[in-house]
């Protein structure tokens, strides 16, 4: 007497419903995703962990203007505005957007005031 089937139930599992799920999840997000960089900007290179944390964002652009979260600023009034958007944060963070040809200095003067004030510097690099 035979008591087994003849259909066989497989027990494998097909990725490619799975696969299209996770590429149509990728596609929607980046679609979502808003530009952190509003200012188009030609960063320095270099080798390192991004992050996603980010406060308030200083650029200085090949023209010497500064910009304090987008807005235009003079140059004198950048610790002003500093103090003004990291009030009561825990963590204060300055993501630091120099242009690849602005002078050091220029981005050493934002340095110095997050220094004086406690804040923490994260400077904004291009992947290499």
């Amino acid at each position: 007497m035979k008591l087994k089937g003849r259909n066989k139930i497989s027990p494998e599992f097909s990725m490619s419903s799975m696969t299209d799920i996770v590429f149509l999840l990728l596609v929607f997000f980046m679609l979502t995703s808003n530009a952190p960089n509003a200012l188009d900007l030609l960063l320095p290179k270099a080798k390192g962990k991004s992050t996603n944390t980010q406060n308030v964002s200083v650029t200085i652009n090949k023209d010497l203007k500064y910009f304090v979260n987008n807005e235009q600023i003079n140059k004198e009034y950048i610790e002003i505005e500093l103090k003004k958007a990291l009030e009561g944060q825990e963590k204060p963070t300055i993501i630091l957007r120099a242009e690849e040809n602005v002078a050091i200095k220029e981005a050493v003067n934002v340095m110095d005031i997050a220094n004086r004030n406690n804040y923490k510097v994260i400077l904004a690099v291009r992947p290499k």
